[in-house]
């Protein structure tokens, strides 16, 4: 007799990763198929008419909704545990669509002073445009996030860890904060990846990521994608994307799907590398300091404890005492790539005051601990013990 079947709900993340959301033309493909139209074709007139006013399902353009972007939305949405969520072309425009959508001139925002540079930029010079206003404070001081409340706060950003120093905000505190306020709760999860930290459970309302990272996690293609409620992403999201236009490419929502397949796989290798180079990197002379969540010596490691299924796949340390040196450690490494991206099978490093973060001003950067011997470090797929020797030998770079 055969045995009941399991139902959907109860799979495990890495079952849902391969096969959540497929749709499946009438060939019975296995892979995911790709469809690369723009627009659709309606049997009459009346169905035309039928759709667009919404009275049937279907999809009308490709700019809307596209079957292969909805196979990765209804998977995200499967891992993240969102009711509804809509791929972006970016991670950028991820973020700024998840601002811009809901708030109006009048406004206020309260946002970490520890963002990526873009994110900054959005909230410190773009929304000032609209006529929307922003505090920015210490994302870790629970107090702050008090203080800067007005009566026309609408959201609370944030991002965590933080890029480039894995700092940390304490997810359900600030989100606390924010429903006492009426504001919605916007996290930046893609330092965590949505395997290692859940911000919907922890009381936050809506998940951004750059897809463009692990979820890709080949360095292949650009995406983005916003997780949160059904009425928020199906009214207020989507009819901003809709008009606006900054849609995913069904070309690169199937590489993203074929990305998810192996994510569990992939970020368990990033993490226990990083986790075992952080260790290895404590210990070498000419590092001063290493940055890692997962060590018992981060200042927040009781907020990692409490949010963070593990340390992460980056580690930032601290080289010798000058920019000079941070150079020196990076030009010699062989394995180990600087780039500015991360979430790649290829280990990436980066300088952050010289790149991601050289719009700031070196006291604005020395505020949020990065200083110019700050090194970044995307730990990728290769052995470990290779990279150990890689950033060894470089670290010999020291004068």
């Amino acid at each position: 007799m055969a045995g009941k079947k399991k139902s959907r709900e109860s799979w495990s993340p890495a079952t849902q990763l391969v096969h959540e959301g497929t749709l499946r033309s009438q060939f019975g493909e296995t892979s995911e198929a790709i469809f690369l139209n723009s627009g659709y074709v309606y049997e009459s007139a009346e169905e035309a008419e039928s759709r667009f006013k919404g009275d049937t399902d279907g999809y009308v353009y490709s700019r809307y909704a596209n079957p292969t972007v909805s196979m990765f939305e209804q998977r995200m949405c499967a891992l993240e545990g969102a009711e509804a969520a809509r791929g972006t072309s970016s991670g950028m425009a991820a973020v700024a669509a998840s601002l811009l959508c809901q708030l109006k001139a009048g406004d206020h925002v309260v946002a970490s002073r520890a963002l990526f540079g873009s994110c900054l930029y959005i909230v410190e010079d773009l929304l000032p445009r609209y006529g929307v206003s922003s505090t920015i404070v210490d994302g870790g001081d629970l107090s702050a996030w008090e203080a800067a409340v007005t009566p026309n706060t609408k959201a609370f950003f944030f991002e965590t860890p933080t890029n480039p120093v894995l700092d940390l905000v304490d997810i359900e505190a600030v989100a606390k904060i924010a429903k006492g306020c009426g504001a919605l709760t916007i996290v930046d999860n893609v330092f965590a990846t949505p395997l290692g930290q859940k911000p919907l459970a922890l009381g936050a309302d809506i998940v951004v990521y750059s897809a463009t990272k692990h979820i890709d996690g080949q360095g292949r293609c650009l995406g983005g994608v916003v997780l949160g409620p059904q009425e928020f992403i199906d009214e207020t999201l989507h009819t901003f994307l809709k008009h606006t236009g900054p849609s995913l490419s069904p070309f690169n929502a199937w590489v993203l799907l074929k990305g998810l397949e192996t994510l569990p796989l992939r970020v368990a290798r990033h993490c226990e590398s990083a986790a075992r180079i952080a260790d290895f990197l404590a210990d070498r002379p000419g590092v001063t300091r290493v940055h890692y969540p997962g060590r018992a010596d981060h200042p927040q490691y009781d907020i990692a404890q409490k949010q963070m299924a593990f340390g992460g796949p980056l580690v930032a340390l601290e080289v010798g005492t000058r920019k000079e040196d941070a150079f020196a450690v990076l030009n010699a490494l062989n394995i180990v790539k600087i780039s500015n991206n991360l979430g790649d099978a290829k280990s990436l490093a980066t300088h952050p005051a010289t790149t991601t973060h050289q719009r700031l001003s070196p006291e604005a950067r020395a505020d949020l601990g990065i200083l110019d011997n700050t090194i970044r470090i995307s730990i990728g797929l290769e052995d470990a013990g290779d990279l150990e020797a890689d950033l060894d030998q470089a670290l010999a770079a020291l004068k």
